[in-house]
């Protein structure tokens, strides 16, 4: 598959070129694999599959995400959350605090939100219940997160004693489980951001590198509105550090000097 052939298929789905030309390579291999195994000979031929079964258009959709992560990804982020965001959400929010994981791939993301929790509640003595939802549109990479073994160099950014605390590490297979207390809590769920989630009013939501880089505006700005509306009052939106809003928007207001974290004002 040459990269006018890919354009065709991002085309299709109102994918962006920007967005998957850094990544093409893989995700070109992938579909090409997918097409060898329906007998497709061409692009065109694919697309009117595609066009006609919405399972295979599924298939493809899924082929399409890329799950680039690791555990505390952008340190300074981490820090910025743990000593101004949590505080913040926590003088506000006595009872509960929910959070959502938008775009979650293989579960780096959310397991380091449950490990800074964690850390949090050993330093606070009455600390509220957290309800945390994972979603993805890929369901193998649910799948990956839920099972939560990692390789090395996926948690090399996590800190010594965190790493002593909530990883296991299998020698004979050279990789780290996650600790089994960090999984409880969290709903994992297959979920296209393009459509509204029947859960809202969180605390947090983390929208890193997945809507923002991948989607063309015309489809990416009434999505990304469904994110916003989930959010609660007060509450805070994350992006990823190279992304920008799809619009201005009166509701959002840069944290500080920070242009990937926002906060919701109140009405």
């Amino acid at each position: 598959m040459d990269d006018l052939q890919f354009r065709q298929l991002l085309d299709y789905f109102c994918y962006s070129w920007n967005g998957y030309r850094r990544v093409r390579k893989g995700v070109k291999k992938r579909i090409s694999r997918h097409m060898k195994q329906l007998g497709c000979r061409s692009v065109d031929e694919y697309l009117h599959i595609l066009d006609s079964d919405e399972e295979v258009s599924q298939q493809c959709e899924c082929l399409m995400t890329v799950s680039v992560s690791r555990f505390f990804r952008d340190q300074m982020l981490w820090k910025i959350i743990e000593d101004h965001i949590m505080p913040d959400v926590l003088r506000e929010n006595r009872d509960e605090v929910k959070f959502w994981d938008a775009g979650c791939a293989c579960g780096e993301e959310v397991y380091s939100m449950k490990m800074l929790w964690e850390t949090l509640h050993s330093r606070v003595d009455s600390m509220p219940d957290i309800e945390v939802w994972a979603t993805d549109i890929n369901p193998v990479y649910l799948r990956r997160a839920q099972e939560g073994i990692y390789s090395i160099s996926s948690i090399k950014e996590v800190r010594k004693e965190l790493r002593e605390m909530y990883f296991i590490f299998q020698e004979d297979k050279n990789v780290f489980r996650i600790n089994p207390l960090l999984q409880k809590g969290i709903f994992w769920k297959v979920h296209n951001m393009l459509y509204d989630f029947e859960e809202n009013n969180f605390h947090i939501i983390f929208l890193r590198n997945n809507l923002l880089t991948y989607y063309r505006d015309e489809i990416k700005q009434p999505a990304f509105q469904k994110v916003v509306n989930s959010l609660a009052q007060g509450g805070f939106l994350i992006i990823g550090s190279h992304e920008k809003l799809p619009a201005e928007s009166k509701v959002l207001l840069p944290f500080g000097r920070q242009t990937d974290i926002f906060k919701k004002t109140r009405k």
